[in-house]
């Protein structure tokens, strides 16, 4: 039996993907994206949270719908693997990096409120779940989400 390398993750991008192209003309398109745990409260009775930022790579055709989809604070369902990366830094240390290549993508914010996304510092935690906590429309005042279709690309046994 082979390994199995997978990650599901869904949460917030935490600012506009970039989209770029290797040399030899391959699209990929970076961008991060927020997930916050949560959990009982402190002795002031606050809620305890841990945000995690996660680095998403796209490759082709994949990075051109992100790239022409997704901006900051859309919710996204990202399915895709680890890949650790390091390189050398100019002062001579070696630096290790987390990436998750991302094999499909799902936009969980409604269409109608893309446009409205709230503008959230980097260092946020969890954008708004609900839509009445931004004050925008509710999900039954826009279209439905626009989704790549999983199943296509999925095999279960």
């Amino acid at each position: 039996m082979t390994g199995v390398n997978k990650v599901i993750l869904i949460g917030n991008l935490g600012a506009k993907p970039e989209m770029k192209y290797t040399p030899s003309g391959v699209p990929f398109c970076k961008f991060r994206i927020a997930t916050t745990e949560r959990w009982g409260t402190d002795d002031k009775g606050e809620r305890k949270e841990h945000t995690e930022w996660h680095n998403i790579t796209a490759w082709r055709r994949l990075a051109e719908i992100c790239g022409q989809y997704l901006d900051k604070g859309t919710k996204v369902y990202i399915e895709g693997a680890i890949r650790y990366r390091q390189f050398t830094g100019n002062d001579g240390q070696t630096k290790w990096f987390t990436d998750i290549q991302a094999d499909q993508m799902v936009i969980l914010t409604p269409k109608g409120m893309r446009e409205q996304a709230p503008e959230y510092p980097e260092d946020a935690g969890e954008y708004p779940s609900k839509p009445e906590a931004a004050g925008e429309k509710t999900s039954s005042d826009t279209e439905l989400p626009e989704t790549l279709n999983l199943d296509e690309d999925v095999d279960f046994f």
